[in-house]
């Protein structure tokens, strides 16, 4: 994948595109096969975004946002419901299929200037395979093959360099003892999800992805630190560099974030983390405040 993204780099040139050429790429999950690469570096018109995860949660309200900014959108969905729902929506062309499988992601994506993935969320599923990183694999591998170099990939804080910013074990003589650290807890989701970034970071050098890191919502003992929350947007949330931030953040205002930074000019290979500095959080006991990364 390194070769392919570092052919794709000299194919580019300024924002005119070369004319395809048949290459053979051999990836650990054997999905790159013989076909046309059409790649290229930069900011562009995005006409028409592939959602993965978008029928709940964050990907459902980057769908409704992508829309209220004039966006086209292509839903990869699992489920007759919400295939039924988003398929109600003018604009929007819901595809059938299960993001643990390469080729269902492969074909919907075909054809997209710009690929979300929100995936994740899930126990792990057959065989120990965990969405969080096999369905962002096959989101991240399939732009590669088709030539979507806009990317970006929803994980959550605590994955990478975020790790630190998770706050450690509470221990006291008058509540019960937790189950561990906040890493602890979410270890195994974010292991996962720190494979896919690392997928992106070290395949896509070239390419233009973002990583977007959102608090996540612990249960721990009988304590609940509020991170991804699902009430209504408060507009206030940002985007940081800042890698020891944590907090609280409503889905709404991630995806708001998620849409902005999509078609942004500064956000090209950059890993930022998403909190809402006016919102209390039990992670964040001290109230640190992260400096907002301004988007262009």
């Amino acid at each position: 994948m390194t070769k392919l993204c570092l052919i794709a780099a000299l194919m580019a040139v300024a924002s005119a595109f070369a004319p395809p050429t048949p290459l053979v790429e051999t990836s650990s999950s054997h999905h790159f096969k013989k076909r046309g690469l059409f790649m290229v570096q930069g900011q562009g018109d995005y006409k028409k975004v592939f959602v993965a995860g978008a029928s709940k949660g964050v990907g459902r309200f980057v769908v409704s946002k992508l829309l209220s900014s004039g966006h086209k959108v292509v839903a990869l969905v699992r489920s007759d419901d919400a295939f039924d729902e988003l398929s109600a929506l003018e604009d929007v062309t819901a595809i059938k299929g299960d993001a643990m499988l390469y080729k269902d992601v492969e074909g919907a994506l075909d054809g997209c200037d710009a690929a979300i993935s929100t995936l994740g969320g899930a126990p792990a599923g057959e065989g120990g395979k965990w969405v969080d990183y096999v369905g962002n694999n096959n989101v991240i591998e399939a732009a590669g093959i088709l030539g979507v170099t806009r990317v970006i990939l929803v994980t959550s804080i605590g994955c990478g360099s975020s790790k630190e910013a998770t706050p450690p074990s509470d221990l006291t003589d008058t509540e019960p003892r937790w189950m561990g650290a906040v890493y602890e807890v979410l270890k195994d989701v974010l292991v996962q999800k720190e494979k896919a970034e690392n997928v992106l970071i070290k395949y896509y050098t070239n390419c233009n992805w973002t990583i977007i890191r959102p608090g996540e919502k612990v249960w721990s003992g009988w304590r609940k630190l509020r991170g991804l929350v699902s009430d209504h947007a408060t507009g206030k949330a940002i985007l940081t560099e800042d890698s020891l931030a944590i907090g609280s953040i409503r889905r709404e205002d991630v995806a708001d974030l998620v849409v902005k930074a999509l078609s942004s000019t500064n956000t090209e290979r950059k890993i930022l983390s998403a909190v809402d500095n006016t919102l209390e959080s039990t992670a964040n006991p001290d109230g640190r405040k992260a400096d907002a990364f301004v988007l262009n």
